[in-house]
């Protein structure tokens, strides 16, 4: 971390006529200060104002933890005992009339807590502050997401392997996990959805036996050096069908019509459109059931959004997933999925596993 993040979002409070922003245990506090804070029902908050240095609230108990983080070399360190009011110490330090930016996955009862204690103030979601300067990665961000995507790559190069009839997807799942577990420092989410269930986008690992002829979705991502992979691709155990066959030849050139219309200028929802156009004109709009994709960098899912709707105009830096699907219910489905970095004149992919699918 470095002072560069906060002096961002001063100048973009001060843009926003926003007197300080309030941030609880997040990928927020990640990106800014460095601190993986634990979500207690004791309150831990930044306060980094307009005007002067940000200051960082926590319980005395985890004194240790922020210190051990760095977090308080960039923040003053404010601990609070056990029968202190932390939300009186968090407002003394803000405009009790002020506009205030609060972090938009606080608990409730703190933000309603704060509301109590500064009738006067007016507030705003923390993201109109923080998602604009996230969405925008730097170059350390940039190589950081590129790692992590050739350490997802490794595991997707070794799934195949694991998908044998007979084995659960239970089985292949925790197996997966330990593949990540050996590539990232945590594992994020495990998706191996064979047969019909993959049909369901999220489906949770299941008792079911992967049996011979089955498609399967493998859909899994980790967290390396605080930053998020996400791939998914699709494999067959034994035979193909002719006609999964041709769904996956189908989405395999949505997802490339939509990595070919990134690049910087164009909108958010653009992407999205390019994708989906290869899907409907092949008679399956109606099995894609979801967004292309989403952000990610310190979260999973961040702004932007490529789906209609999200005009966010894409600059260098931005990074997000290109992830069509098809799925037909009680039958099978299928995604695409990779993580690509807008460019200065294109676009670059953090992933490279071939697109195609795998028979195992």
């Amino acid at each position: 971390m470095s002072r560069t993040r906060l002096d961002r979002v001063r100048a973009r409070l001060a843009d926003q006529g926003v007197d300080a922003l309030l941030v609880g245990p997040s990928a927020d506090l990640r990106w800014l200060v460095g601190y993986e804070a634990m979500p207690l029902e004791r309150l831990t908050m930044l306060v980094v104002p307009v005007d002067g240095d940000p200051t960082l609230f926590v319980p005395g108990l985890e004194v240790a933890r922020a210190e051990a983080s760095g977090a308080t070399d960039l923040a003053d360190l404010s601990a609070w005992g056990e029968t202190d009011d932390p939300i009186a110490l968090v407002a003394g330090t803000v405009p009790g009339d002020g506009r205030l930016a609060v972090q938009d996955q606080l608990w409730t009862s703190f933000t309603l807590a704060l509301q109590e204690t500064l009738p006067g103030a007016e507030w705003v979601p923390g993201s109109t502050v923080t998602a604009p300067l996230r969405m925008v990665k730097d170059d350390h961000e940039v190589a950081a997401l590129h790692a992590v995507g050739a350490a997802i790559d490794d595991v997707h190069a070794r799934v195949a392997d694991l998908l044998r009839p007979g084995r659960t997807e239970t089985e292949v799942g925790r197996d997966i996990a330990e593949l990540i577990r050996g590539t990232h420092d945590q594992v994020s989410f495990v998706i191996v959805a064979s047969g019909p269930n993959g049909a369901s986008p999220h489906h949770e690992l299941s008792d079911r036996v992967i049996e011979v002829g089955d498609p399967v979705v493998v859909d899994i991502g980790g967290v390396l050096d605080g930053y998020c992979s996400d791939e998914t691709r699709n494999y067959v155990v034994g035979d193909v069908d002719p006609a999964y066959r041709e769904l996956h030849d189908v989405l395999e050139a949505a997802q490339a019509a939509g990595v070919d219309a990134v690049r910087p200028g164009v909108t958010a929802e653009s992407v999205d459109a390019a994708a989906r156009a290869v899907i409907d004109d092949a008679g399956w709009g109606e099995q894609f059931i979801h967004r292309t994709g989403h952000g990610i960098g310190v979260d999973g899912h961040e702004p932007p959004w490529i789906v209609a709707g999200d005009v966010t105009e894409l600059a260098p830096g931005m990074a997000f997933s290109v992830e069509p699907g098809i799925y037909v219910a009680g039958r099978h489905g299928a995604r695409i999925e990779d993580i690509v970095v807008v460019t200065e004149d294109g676009v670059a992919s953090a992933n490279h596993r071939p697109r195609g699918l795998t028979v195992a």
